[in-house]
């Protein structure tokens, strides 16, 4: 069970170990584009180019597709990048539905876990397999596998790499499974635990009244997606890369902007200045500073 490419890796992983995967379920088509065609996800192109049965249930409680789902009688599902599932799916097999999440638990349980992993400074995270339970995120462990987060990682860069570890630690959870080499953990529950929660056009936007450190880190945690966005001159811009600033051009307040119009955008923030190297303006693609400015008067 998943829909984007994070978890494509974990399928074609099980495929071509020859675990038997007797059918996929994935959200349904989208419209998707300028002609608003309606798209497949990455899960499900993935699925029918191995000859795969797809399943695409709007509701998860549809009697319709709790049939279906039931006939294929599957001892295990595995859950990747999916939706909450009720107990009725996840209950459903008769070892239990496994989940892949992209921390190391119990640290980091919510919708982005790499994102704010990222923003918070980490230097290091992981992914982790478990059975899902009621509460989401919280069933007991059965593996899990560290990841560096190095100074220049992006949300981006760090999702390809968890996306690979993640899919190696979905094999050798299956196979412990089926071997009976496994011993479920309950999860600690003491501790300074980290949330992370959905992502929300508020929680993206960029505080200038931050180190610059801090919204270093922002940035770098929301870079492709969704990305962090600001106002400047009442003009909203989405912002991909920062770097701090050397020099000063004039003592401001947080939040102020300055540019010279020809390669650097400038924006103080509350111990120095940092230098907005990647932004994309509303309805113009992503560029770095200098080649806004090209085109553009700020």
């Amino acid at each position: 069970m998943g829909t984007p490419d994070f978890a494509v890796t974990s399928l074609q992983r099980l495929l071509g170990a020859g675990c038997e995967v007797v059918a996929v379920v994935t959200a349904p088509d989208r419209p998707s584009g300028r002609g608003l065609q309606l798209t497949p996800s990455p899960v499900k192109k993935a699925a029918l180019a191995a000859n795969l049965p797809v399943l695409q249930p709007e509701r998860l409680r549809d009697p319709a597709f709790l049939d279906e789902l039931a006939s294929y009688k599957a001892d295990l599902q595995v859950v990747v990048a999916f939706r909450m599932l009720p107990e009725v799916v996840w209950g459903m097999p008769t070892v239990g539905t496994l989940n892949l999440h992209g921390s190391l638990l119990p640290q980091y349980r919510g919708a982005a876990p790499i994102n704010w992993a990222i923003i918070n400074g980490e230097t290091e995270t992981g992914v982790t397999t478990f059975f899902i339970e009621k509460e989401i995120d919280t069933g007991q462990l059965l593996f899990s596998d560290r990841e560096p987060i190095y100074p220049d990682d992006t949300a981006g860069s760090l999702h390809d790499r968890l996306m690979e570890r993640g899919a190696d630690l979905v094999l050798k959870t299956v196979r412990a499974i089926e071997a009976g080499d496994y011993t479920p953990t309950p999860q600690p529950e003491s501790g300074d635990l980290k949330p992370a929660p959905k992502l929300s056009r508020d929680s993206t936007r960029i505080d200038w009244n931050q180190s610059v450190h801090t919204i270093r880190n922002f940035v770098r945690g929301l870079s492709p997606y969704p990305a962090a966005w600001t106002m400047i001159n009442d003009r909203f811009f989405k912002v991909y890369a920062v770097s701090v600033a050397n020099d000063s051009p004039f003592a401001a307040d947080p939040g102020q902007a300055w540019t010279d119009e020809k390669k650097r955008i400038l924006v103080r923030a509350a111990d120095g200045w940092l230098s907005i190297d990647s932004l994309q303006a509303e309805g113009k693609r992503r560029m770095t500073a200098e080649e806004f400015l090209r085109g553009n008067r700020l």
